[in-house]
């Protein structure tokens, strides 16, 4: 059809009105008169795609033909009035046409919020941390003027400082992380190919203006809403919107939504809407209208309150003493006060916090996860539940052939010659998912067309549900090959009575495994003519589909248990392909269709799961639509989980927002990617590992800095404030500022620190961190007045080492305490930032340069510093050696103290201390080594052929929950003395064989507090108990996959990715059968075993 051509020169506006906007002749009337008021669309009435190419407002201002708005009349009017209406023809725009649209409708994407960038870098500083240094501020400045003396400008000026160069740094590393995030999101940008200037080019999809004319092809992702233009029909997947994974078929003047994928054909189309005018739109109003608080800001902001609490006891004590009972002068209070604000208040937390994300998030970027939302990281460590989709993220999103398992129905045929039919009723070009999983099984993909002649394709149509080739062979006869939907096929076939009972079997029992059934059928044409109905149809068998895991999946969902995250299937397929897919990943089969969950057309969990136990426990859920997902979450956090959800289409979008991490897998669309915190570039779930050790990494340097900074805190205020109120001793506000800046610029380092992440998801246990940080705190201000004592009111540091005496020198004690306290908080971040024993795990170098050059600028003013202003004097060389000296004795005992309140309120210090001695190794696969071996040496048989794992494994099982990762219910243990002497008796003797003595006397003392639970220390116990049971699962699953019957090559892939053939290769081979023989029972009768006798082989059957 072809659209009316415009008339009149093209470069002025044209005199009707048209979608665009109004036409010159009603812009001069509402100039002259404005008599039409502007009514915006209420939300129900407002279109989501096609009219609302232009704003509500100028649409409805807009009339049409007959004074009317135009409606919905883009999506269903014919093309010539499509064309009109957007003032455009099949020859495309000028780039000037498309330049000008561009202004008016703006850009083809999602709208998206810019901040400020002075109010970003002033919200830095509008914190309750920062509120108390500015307040400190105000204080020197207006209230610290008594006694005849000017203002304090200097500390007012030093506070400002000081928190100018927080803002900055924060400021700075947000921006660049910010940018790098940008870039690689730039990156990803959509192209599209669009007609401009009489030829098609290609740009970025983001420039696309209603009236553009695009094309789209196969694999295509649709840039915009658009019409098709004439030409054959297309296959479009529009799973992404609506959540069904069925394509559709879209024959020349139907329309197409942004998002959506060609699975089949080329064809020309006019875009109608872009941007948020797109069926997106409906999607982003949702989310925008998700706002969740972080995890991080509540916690940063009890922290915060604790340390300003502290600072706030300490000043309203000091102010009762000071002018209530000492009766001390005005600004002699007001000095000691500031001392506590500036040097009490962490005013670095946030950002060093901030700084420790941003280099994090460069960290993440490298590794495939690119972070939007700086907060995600610390969220990310804790997270405990990962709901993931399963097509395309946790499988290929590709169907596969299981040709182990085809079903033939003719005695003429066997299973090649099925799969041989069935790739010539398939397509070699352009094809979809099912012909490609045919031809891929061939040795050759040029098999499907190899010694035929092609006469005519029949395609698929959603009528008859098949495809089908007429062709002629080599000897000149003409037949026919169909293959499709089996309730199709078996109509065809000649002897459908006979064979349909049992067809129906076939495919009832590959769904019950989650297969899909595709049949196929032969004819003879002996007439030859391509349009003849043919012979009679004769069914060949039935082929199993599916879609299999990713190479890398079973692997990574078995790390992730062991990091402590559950992984839940979240899918619209069939629960019975759900499970199937949770049985091959060893994820479980606890699974639930939604119905379990939502009331029919209801989107609210039914009131008998009120509780939310069903969605807490369950593995997954099948037969979910997108809307689902976002009640799902939502019961999780009302659990009290930290959940991650992945998605990549729009309508997973207000899931992705209420998630605390969101997570766009790759190819996601704008929409998930826009709402999700964390966006991937790789596929699969393999990179989130990556990311959740990482994030913990970053976790744990924020954890012992926010440890450090509490302890400081203490520290300062009660040291200083004894001192004070003791000895009347006044320190400098302004040299606990140097102390400060100094502390600050070595702190920032932390964000490169070494650390180890830990095993099981991180949480902020305040009470804890509170309580850790006040003990050390209020040692190290022991110590502190212990040293001001020593040197105000005995002689004794002048009698040992023969120094001259400083207590009757205000301004040279002032430097002893400035340097002794400058060290020792300094010196605490070593302690913070260990498990055990500081001295014993090695530090970052950029940590140890920093703490070096700030000690020594620090002992250099303290050793000749002169300043009148800050009432400080050089103590002189002997001083600064003994401050140092007096600093490293009672360094020491930090470390017990660490370890003392850390085993006293979670007994977990100790047994890393003892028993996993993190403090005295660097290995960075932590033990991964020590435990292969353990495998290899206990998984041995004993010369009677006794396997001491299949007698351990009921005894394990008891222990451990393995029903979450599908194990079968365990057996009654056996009794505790065969299972001891059987472990002694083999286990430990081939461990001394194969791995040596080392390791047999820790798989012994292994087993043996299995044997024994109620002996030794039970923390050892069990989790001696947690490593025997995942040696356990390993076997246990292998027997499962034993008893499957899948392809050589994918049972292979899952065994050696989930660790079930031990450390070496060499132990195991893999054959279709699965049939678990011994070597050295089977060597005479099979000459191959000889070689390997003593290991466990798969063999051929």
């Amino acid at each position: 059809m072809e659209p009316p051509q415009p008339t009149g020169n093209s470069d002025e506006l044209p005199r009707e009105s048209s979608i665009l906007g109004p036409t010159l002749i009603e812009l001069e009337q509402q100039a002259q008169m404005d008599t039409q008021p502007v009514v915006p669309l209420s939300p129900e009435s407002q279109p989501h795609g096609p009219e609302s190419a232009i704003t509500p407002e100028v649409r409805d201002s807009t009339p049409g033909e007959d004074g009317e708005p135009p409606g919905d009349d883009l999506e269903t009017a014919p093309m010539e009035e499509v064309f009109r209406k957007l003032r455009c023809t099949p020859e495309g725009l000028t780039t000037e046409e498309a330049h000008i649209r561009l202004e008016l409708v703006g850009p083809n994407k999602l709208e998206e919020h810019k901040e400020s960038k002075l109010l970003k870098f002033l919200g830095f500083m509008w914190n309750p941390l920062s509120w108390v240094m500015e307040l400190a501020a105000l204080m020197a400045l207006v209230l610290d003027n008594g006694g005849g003396l000017l203002p304090d400008w200097q500390d007012f000026a030093g506070i400002t400082v000081l928190l100018l160069i927080n803002s900055t740094v924060s400021y700075i590393e947000e921006q660049n992380a910010g940018q790098a995030a940008a870039a690689l999101m730039q990156a990803l940008a959509p192209k599209a190919k669009m007609l401009r200037d009489g030829a098609y080019k290609e740009d970025d999809a983001s420039l696309i203006v209603p009236g553009d004319i695009i094309t789209v092809k196969l694999g295509d992702i649709i840039p915009a809403d658009c019409r098709l233009l004439e030409g054959d029909p297309l296959s479009v997947d529009q799973s992404a919107l609506t959540g069904e994974s069925v394509a559709v078929t879209k024959k020349p003047g139907d329309e197409v939504f942004s998002g959506s994928v060609c699975k089949q054909g080329e064809l020309e189309a006019v875009v109608i809407a872009t941007g948020v005018h797109t069926f997106f739109g409906k999607a982003a109003h949702l989310v925008d209208s998700t706002q969740n608080v972080g995890h991080f800001q509540l916690v940063l902001t009890r922290i915060g309150n604790f340390c300003i609490l502290s600072i706030a006891a300490g000043v309203l004590i000091e102010l009762i003493v000071l002018y209530g009972v000492q009766k001390r002068k005005y600004r002699q209070g007001i000095e000691n006060m500031l001392v506590l604000l500036i040097g009490g208040i962490p005013i670095a937390m946030p950002t060093v916090l901030s700084v420790t994300m941003a280099v994090g998030s460069h960290g993440l970027a490298k590794q495939g996860a690119i972070v939007k939302r700086m907060t995600a990281i610390e969220e990310m460590a804790g997270m405990d539940i990962l709901c993931s989709d399963k097509t395309g993220t946790l499988t290929l999103n590709r169907l596969t052939v299981d040709k182990s398992i085809i079903e033939v129905l003719s005695k003429k045929a066997d299973k090649d010659l099925i799969l041989l039919k069935a790739a010539y009723a398939s397509r070699t070009e352009n094809q979809d998912a099912i012909d490609l999983a045919i031809t891929s099984v061939l040795a050759d993909p040029k098999e499907a067309r190899d010694g035929i002649e092609e006469v005519h394709f029949f395609p698929f149509n959603p009528t008859d549900k098949r495809t089908a080739l007429t062709y002629t062979t080599s000897d000149g006869q003409m037949h026919r090959a169909t293959k499709g939907s089996p309730e199709q096929i078996l109509e065809l076939a000649a002897n459908k009575e006979e064979i349909s009972k049992k067809v129906h079997e076939i495919i009832g029992r590959f769904a019950d495994r989650g297969l899909r059934s595709l049949a196929v059928a032969i004819q003879d044409v002996p007439d030859g003519v391509k349009e003849s109905s043919g012979g009679p149809w004769e069914f060949l068998g039935l082929v199993p589909l599916f879609d299999p895991p990713r190479h890398d999946t079973a692997d990574t969902v078995k790390r992730a248990l062991e990091l402590g995250v559950h992984v839940k299937m979240i899918t619209g397929d069939q629960l019975a392909i759900a499970k199937e897919t949770g049985r091959r990943l060893g994820m479980g089969t606890n699974m639930y269709p939604s119905s379990v969950l939502f009331g029919k057309g209801s989107n609210e969990i039914a009131d008998s799961v009120e509780d939310g136990e069903l969605v807490e426990h369950a593995d997954g859920f099948a037969g979910v639509f997108p809307e689902h997902k976002f009640n799902i979450v939502k019961k999780l956090q009302e659990k009290k989980h930290i959940c991650g959800m992945t998605g990549d289409g729009v309508n997973d979008a207000p899931a992705l927002k209420k998630a605390d991490i969101g997570i766009a897998v790759a190819d996601a669309t704008d929409a998930a990617r826009n709402a999700a915190d964390i966006v991937l570039t790789q596929p699969g779930l393999s990179v989130i590992i990556s990311a959740i050790l990482t994030s913990r990494c970053i976790f744990q340097r924020m954890k012992n800095y926010t440890i450090y900074a509490v302890s400081i805190t203490i520290r300062i205020v009660l040291g200083f404030m004894l001192m004070t109120l003791i000895w009347r001793f006044d320190f400098s506000p302004f040299m606990i500022l140097v102390i400060a800046i100094l502390n600050d610029g070595t702190i920032m380092t932390i964000a490169k620190d070494i650390v180890t992440p830990s095993r099981t998801p991180d949480s902020w246990k305040l009470t804890e961190l509170f309580i850790q940080g006040s003990c050390l705190g209020g040692y190290m201000a022991l110590m502190t007045v212990v040293f001001y004592y020593l040197m105000h009111e005995t002689d004794f540091f002048e009698n040992i080492f023969k120094v001259r005496s400083v207590k009757e020198n205000v301004f040279e004690e002032t430097a002893v305490i400035y340097l002794q306290v400058s060290v020792i908080s300094q010196a605490l971040i070593f302690v913070t930032r260990s498990k055990t024993w500081s001295f014993l795990e090695r530090p970052g170098f950029l940590l140890v340069v920093a703490f070096a050059i700030a000690q020594l600028i620090a002992t250099i003013i303290a050793v000749y510093a002169n300043w009148t202003f800050a009432r400080i004097n050089g103590c002189g060389w002997g001083w600064a050696g003994i401050t140092w000296l007096y600093n490293i004795i009672w360094y020491l005992p930090l470390d017990a103290i660490k370890i003392v309140c850390r085993y006293l309120l979670t007994g977990d210090a100790w047994r890393l201390v003892t028993e996993q001695k993190v403090a005295f190794t660097r290995q960075q696969n932590y033990g991964q080594q020590a435990r292969q071996a353990q495998w290899v040496a206990f998984s041995k048989r004993d010369a009677k052929g006794n396997d001491p794992f299949v007698v351990a494994r009921r005894s394990i099982l008891l222990r451990q929950q393995s029903l979450a990762v599908g194990l079968e219910t365990p057996q009654p243990k056996p009794p505790r003395k065969s299972l001891l002497n059987l472990v002694r008796s083999s286990a430990a003797v081939s461990s001394i064989y194969h791995a040596g003595q080392n390791v047999a006397r820790n798989v012994s003392r292994m087993v043996g507090e299995l044997v024994r639970p109620n002996e030794g220390d039970p923390s050892s116990s069990a989790r001696k108990g947690r490593e025997a049971a995942d040696k356990a699962k390993r076997r246990a699953e292998l027997a499962r996959l034993r008893e499957t019957h899948t392809l050589k090559g994918h049972l292979e892939s899952v065994a050696r990715l989930k660790g079930l053939d031990g450390a070496d290769d060499n132990f195991y081979t893999f054959n279709p059968l699965f049939r678990l023989q011994q070597d050295g029972q089977d060597s005479s009768s099979n000459p191959n075993n000889g070689a390997e006798s003593s290991s466990r082989r798969f063999s051929i059957s």
